[in-house]
């Protein structure tokens, strides 16, 4: 019988990846609440693609507890909390108090999730430096083939959130899309082009960058003057400091990691494309991001002197420009980071935080998991920047 006309029968049963398939209200098996624990403390492992960085130096941290953070209530009311990982506080290279959860090992990893977004201040900080880029210009002289959901805005309203399209960043959203032009689209979706989360039945595995240009809007501008947070809006930013610089964005970023001197590894994630995913794929210990941070309460100074971002950007970051706050927050969005006009940072989903106060060369990096439905309400984040304010006040006058 020729081989052409041999039939080989299949011989291994295969199944969707369980930790991405959709599950239950619309998440995938990995965010459920039972589960969204384990994932955070091992979001490196989760995702569908990703990379690890190391630092060729590393900034020692020296540790001189402060006993007043500690003995401060709302510090232990959130230290207390079965959502509770991790916290560390530091000034300089010493650190003034460290926590950990039972759960969660100091050399662990943990999900950053959106203060993975902060880098952004540091990447179109330096092009903006270095007339590379400029704010006042749009999305479409970039990116000429961006669709109408960013083509007419700034790059100054995308660092601050301050655009109006089809995205809807809603942790509760369904699944399902309505697939009529204009119609919203949910987070949900973005989370197929992270690599979260299976695509549906039928449907193939798209980009980040093709998900960003795809969306769509009547009228960018944003008359209210409030927040219209967008993960998406990192994507943008990214992909116009390729453009701009000629630079892949890993290169950016291992100068950030260099710039940072951690210890451990960095995790990022990617798309399908291989494109770092800074809307919320890094991983980081807590003691390597509040290591972050100090680089930030630095103004982008490197551990070897170098430079990465723009001092005079983050100062300006700073100055109580961007989008206003919602309801209960004392902060807003600037240059792709909150800011009450002081300290400058990010939170992220599930209830990460990441503050950095370049006045007292002070940072504090904290994790938590917060396991209700949809892992997010809005007075947490509130409450641990108030927390955090409280604590860079006793270094005020030193």
């Amino acid at each position: 019988m020729p081989e052409s006309d041999i039939q080989f029968e299949p011989t291994t049963l295969t199944i969707p990846n369980p930790d991405l398939v959709v599950v239950k209200d619309d998440k995938p098996n990995w965010n459920l609440p039972d589960n969204r624990r384990r994932s955070f403390h091992n979001f490196q492992t989760t995702m569908r693609y990703s990379i690890g960085i190391r630092a060729p130096r590393v900034l020692p941290l020296t540790k001189r507890i402060d006993r007043r953070i500690g003995d401060m209530p709302e510090v232990r009311r959130i230290t207390g909390t079965t959502y509770f990982s991790a916290m560390v506080v530091a000034q300089d290279a010493t650190v003034l108090f460290e926590a950990y959860a039972p759960d969660f090992a100091p050399g662990q990893c943990h999900s950053m999730q959106s203060i993975s977004k902060s880098a952004m201040n540091l990447v179109i900080g330096g092009l903006v430096e270095n007339e590379l880029i400029d704010l006042g210009k749009k999305v479409k002289h970039y990116l000429p083939k961006i669709g109408s959901g960013y083509a007419e805005a700034t790059i100054q309203q995308v660092l601050d959130m301050d655009v109006i399209n089809n995205f809807d960043e809603n942790y509760d959203a369904s699944y399902e899309h309505d697939t009529q032009v204009g119609a919203p689209v949910g987070y949900n979706r973005e989370e197929i082009a992270l690599g979260w989360r299976l695509p549906p039945e039928g449907e193939r595995q798209f980009s980040s960058r093709e998900f960003a240009a795809s969306l769509v809007s009547n009228n960018v501008v944003n008359t209210t003057g409030y927040t219209e947070y967008r993960s998406p809006n990192t994507d943008i930013l990214g992909w116009i400091a390729e453009t701009a610089s000629g630079r892949p964005l890993i290169e950016f970023l291992i100068e950030i990691i260099e710039a940072v001197g951690i210890e451990g590894t960095y995790h990022i994630g990617l798309d399908c494309d291989g494109v770092p995913q800074f809307a919320g794929g890094a991983c980081m210990t807590a003691r390597d991001m509040v290591r972050y941070g100090l680089l930030f309460a630095r103004n982008g100074k490197g551990i070897s002197g170098n430079n990465v971002g723009s001092a005079q950007f983050i100062q300006e970051t700073r100055n109580g420009r961007g989008t206003k706050g919602i309801k209960s927050r004392s902060y807003g969005y600037s240059n792709a980071t909150f800011t009450n006009g002081r300290w400058l940072g990010h939170g992220g989903y599930g209830g990460q935080f990441m503050l950095a106060d370049p006045d007292t060369g002070t940072a504090i990096s904290f994790f938590s998991v917060l396991e209700d439905q949809h892992a997010f309400t809005d007075d947490y984040l509130p409450e641990i920047t108030e927390c955090f304010e409280d604590i860079i006040q006793l270094y005020s006058n030193n």
